[in-house]
């Protein structure tokens, strides 16, 4: 099943004149957007308590507010990025950033768990259209000698948006109550008439949409992640059923949902198997460090907060930095560099983390410098390698194994302190720990594997 649908009004967008890519405006506000959208992924989870004891609910319901927002983020994701190959972007993210901010008013007047569920996963769909859309509206319009400067930027600003997101979610559902956490991506309504403006104009196509080929990977994608929160292996069947099906039909369909010489491309896989763990390592120490903290040496939500800010901000200044070595010395220096900076800060937290929430601080500051040195440069690469047509559903795909790489790394490790329930709580986090060095150390085969196979930049 497929669709095809000319857009309407393309010979009159078409005609105007295009105007120059405003780099130097677009990306610092994109970036901005960027945080906002990680924010309101992160800051909400602090309300979780708040909004279980006002509407009564068991653990496992009110779970859903994350899980379904997950869900919705991760598919609308790679919807997004295989829509640009027909829709100009401005359009689809003004569509994205609406729906993100109508959810924030339904959220704000919320008052029942059905409307407050239905804001999130309103948002998700929105949310999405941001990170999905940069990566291919850097590698669309910024040439490669200035690439991995706007890459940069974006992932400093998600892991900004990390840092933020506790600590602005933690002051403002204690002191406004967590309605006002959506008046916060409220704020993205203001940037749809800027984006409108000096966003390029492009022409739009007929529209071949493998609507099938899209709800196969809906399914799939949702079975996976529910397994992870569920632990159902019925759910898991139906993924992996579900993800079957969809190879059967990217192979036979003219435009499938997912081009299928993506899995074709070695290097294309290695790359982001490299993306995959190093999005799970960095989600699983999000989740860690606040149980460090907590459980070890009795912090307040407010002081986990702030104890994982610096660690952000330090990101944010170092992205600028970052972006300019990656396009005077290419990807790859800048790939092993930030393994090497994760490798160093699983190190220090395996035997260290235990003696002071500053050993904790400080080690974070490697953790969140590394995670956006080897993000940043592994988009960078992925574009590269990427022919024009297969950016779009490439950079889209790509970004959907990164989302469930962080949602892996919360899940594995929250399997891990189950097992380990019986250990001291400092043997148990440092086993965890342990394990990540052990994931790296494999992330340093893989690219020593793709520098073999493949001429990356230099």
């Amino acid at each position: 099943m497929s669709t095809a649908i000319t857009t309407i009004n393309k010979n009159s967008e078409s005609s105007l004149p295009k105007q120059p890519f405003r780099e130097s405006l677009i990306i610092p506000f994109w970036s901005l957007t960027v945080m906002l959208v990680v924010m309101n992924t992160t800051m909400f989870n602090v309300a979780l308590p708040n909004v279980s004891k006002e509407f009564a609910l068991t653990s496992t319901t009110s779970a859903w507010i994350i899980t379904s927002y997950s869900i919705i983020f991760a598919i609308a994701t790679i919807t997004y990025s295989r829509l640009s190959d027909f829709i100009p972007i401005r359009q689809l993210l003004t569509i994205g950033l609406t729906l993100l901010g109508i959810a924030s008013i339904i959220g704000f007047i919320a008052d029942t768990f059905i409307m407050l569920l239905f804001a999130r996963t309103l948002q998700a769909s929105g949310a999405a259209a941001v990170p999905g859309l940069a990566m291919i509206l850097i590698t669309r319009y910024i040439p490669v000698s200035r690439r991995g400067k706007a890459m940069s930027m974006i992932s400093s600003a998600a892991s900004l948006g990390f840092g933020l997101g506790p600590v602005i979610g933690g002051a403002v559902t204690q002191y406004l109550g967590w309605n006002f956490l959506f008046i916060v991506t409220g704020f993205v309504l203001a940037f749809i008439p800027l984006f409108h403006k000096v966003l390029p104009i492009e022409d739009k196509k007929k529209i071949y949409f493998d609507i099938l080929g899209g709800m196969l990977t809906a399914a799939g994608v949702t079975g996976f992640l529910l397994f992870l929160t569920s632990y159902s292996f019925v759910l898991l069947m139906v993924g992996i059923g579900a993800l079957a099906l969809l190879s059967v039909r990217i192979r036979k369909h003219n435009n499938p949902f997912i081009e299928p010489k993506l899995f074709q491309n070695q290097g294309y896989l290695l790359l982001n198997t490299i993306g995959f763990s190093a999005y799970m390592i960095h989600f699983a120490t999000l989740f860690i460090m606040p149980l460090l903290l907590v459980q070890i040496f009795e912090k307040s939500s407010a002081e986990v907060g702030l104890l994982i800010f610096p660690g952000a901000i330090l990101s944010a200044i170092a992205s600028r930095f970052i972006g300019k070595i990656i396009d005077q010395f290419g990807n790859t220096s800048l790939i092993r560099f930030g393994q090497i900076l994760l490798l160093i800060a699983a190190f220090l937290f395996a035997f260290f983390s235990t003696l002071s929430p500053v050993a904790i601080l400080l080690t974070y500051m490697f953790m969140s410098v590394g995670f956006t040195s080897l993000t940043s440069s592994v988009s960078n690469e992925i574009s590269r390698i990427l022919s024009k047509n297969e950016v779009g559903t490439g950079m889209g795909f790509a970004q959907l194994v990164q989302f469930i790489g962080g949602a892996c790394g919360v899940a594995v490790t929250g399997v891990a302190i189950v097992w380990q329930k019986k250990l001291p709580l400092t043997s148990m986090f440092q086993n965890i720990f342990i394990g990540m060095i052990v994931l790296i150390g494999l992330s340093f085969i893989l690219f020593t594997l793709y520098k073999k196979i493949t001429k990356p930049t230099q």
